[in-house]
């Protein structure tokens, strides 16, 4: 799974050719997510309060970027880093 971003210890992957909805997975220690693009509902998992609230506040910074990545991903095309949350 391509890593696309990484922040504060969590890590923001996307999988080639997945499953609909579009959605990226997010990782911090043993806390895994997955994270619907389009509407940043939280679609399986967990992740800690505060490490969710950063997540959330970089997924809506780089919603555009995310879709964009999902598309070259559906074509197991190289995806494009995204910026870490600063």
């Amino acid at each position: 799974m391509p890593e696309i971003s990484r922040f504060f210890g969590i890590l923001i992957a996307m999988n080639y050719n997945d499953h609909p909805p579009p959605h990226f997975h997010a990782r911090y220690g043993d806390y895994k997510a997955i994270i619907d693009i389009r509407t940043l509902r939280l679609l399986e998992g967990q992740l800690p309060p505060r490490v969710f609230g950063l997540v959330m506040e970089w997924a809506v910074l780089h919603q555009r970027e995310l879709l964009s990545d999902w598309d070259l991903a559906r074509q197991s095309a190289p995806l494009q880093r995204i910026a870490p949350l600063d």
